[in-house]
């Protein structure tokens, strides 16, 4: 409807003491209402198709690695490769990689900041599917012709990157706990979801348990497997820490939280473990995987799932980082971040380019292998002792700040 329109609404609504031009003007806010909602840009499917092409990428660059050389000679004539093999295996993943980057961290230099649905910006994010399209296959063909000094910087970049994405990841994953805890021990539900929360915490912590004794049977096969055995009884020990600094009598935040952190920590020692080197004479249940094509192909994809999967929860949980309450949300405000998600999936792609390769850009991995290394493995067991110390500090911080205050009123 034209804007004369809407004043002959108006006027009829000033002339007509029935009200009925109030009525037609009412209806007509509601039909343009519906009409911004489903024929307007929708931000909602917007990151799913997102999601797609990042998955479409990572599959990309495992296609690269381990079916390169037979299906891209032609790589032979680009200068910045310098013969086929600068592009495939590893360097093949980091250029792949990189071009993803620059296509997500580009979104977010033109999102960053977008508050409101009216905003132009929106409309970038949420639509313009083929110029979008267009754009990721040409920062998908570029990097290759980039000179390998410069992918291998950038490989070495993409560690601190990599290493972002898992800190932002690990504080999404504990503030979802915590806020979740949190509203269990609420007046709302306290008392109607007593009894499910109890049931809840108890399997938490049996499958926590069940895990570690688990881990046990399977890596560690003889004594001689002291580094197994050391970051095994660390996690239970690490448990019991965090139950305890959880039922401190100034904390009160119950079972719920250290359980459902606990299957969490119980995950990254067993994601660590299960990244040694399948050579390792400790790593028993690798060698049976190796003896399975079909168990290491499945292993592989749900990888690459995890890898999305992750990488979405993560960008759509904008409000992970703030560490104060804000204002409520309005009904034209934007869903979630814009900015903050590109940015995270600008780190996912320096994330999957070092799970790719081991997080060694000059490592040699075996085809339908992901993340394996030592290097790997050290990054998910220090992984795992932050996630400890980040949760211990969640749960301090609010008496620490509490004191504070009271001394400075004093």
């Amino acid at each position: 409807m034209t804007n004369a329109a809407m004043e002959e609404l108006c006027s009829n609504d000033g002339n007509n003491s029935s009200g009925g031009g109030r009525e037609r003007y009412t209806e007509f806010m509601e039909d343009s209402c519906c009409a911004r909602n489903c024929l307007g840009p929708k931000p909602s499917i917007a990151r799913f198709i997102y999601a797609i092409i990042f998955l479409v990428t990572c599959l990309l660059a495992w296609t690269i690695r381990d079916y390169g050389r037979n299906a891209l000679s032609e790589l032979e004539r680009l200068k910045g490769c310098h013969g086929a093999r600068y592009c495939l295996g590893a360097e093949g993943v980091l250029r792949i990689s990189f071009g993803c980057f620059l296509f997500f961290f580009v979104m977010f230099l033109s999102t960053v900041g977008t508050k409101k649905l009216e905003d132009s910006r929106n409309f970038w994010h949420s639509e313009w599917w083929p110029a979008k399209i267009i754009i990721w296959i040409g920062f998908m063909v570029v990097p290759f012709f980039v000179p390998s000094a410069f992918i291998q910087f950038y490989g070495k970049f993409a560690h601190f990157g990599a290493g972002a994405f898992l800190m932002i990841q690990l504080i999404s994953v504990i503030s979802f706990i915590t806020w979740l805890n949190d509203c269990c021990q609420s007046d709302r539900y306290a008392r109607r979801c007593r009894y499910q929360v109890m049931v809840l915490s108890v399997a938490a912590y049996v499958a926590s348990i069940l895990g570690i004794i688990l881990m046990y049977i399977w890596y560690v096969p003889s004594l001689s497997c002291r580094l197994n055995i050391l970051f095994i009884t660390l996690t239970l020990v690490l448990l019991q820490l965090m139950t305890l600094a959880s039922m401190h009598a100034k904390v009160k935040a119950g079972f719920l939280a250290p359980g459902l952190m606990g299957m969490y920590i119980v995950y990254l020692c067993w994601s660590a473990i299960k990244s040694e080197p399948q050579t390792e004479i400790c790593n028993k249940k690798a060698a049976v995987a190796t003896s399975a094509d079909w168990l290491i192909i499945v292993s592989f994809v749900i990888g690459v799932l995890a890898i999305v999967i992750a990488t979405f929860s993560t960008g759509i949980d904008s409000k992970c980082l703030q560490f104060r309450k804000t204002e409520a949300d309005l009904e034209d405000d934007v869903p979630y971040g814009y900015g903050f998600f590109h940015f995270v999936f600008a780190m996912g792609a320096m994330y999957f380019a070092m799970l790719f390769v081991g997080w060694n850009a000059h490592n040699t991995m075996q085809k339908w292998t992901i993340d394996v290394g030592w290097v790997s493995t050290w990054v998910r067991i220090v992984n795992e002792w932050v996630a400890i110390l980040v949760y211990i500090w969640m749960l301090v911080a609010p008496l620490v700040w509490r004191s504070r205050r009271q001394a400075d009123s004093v």
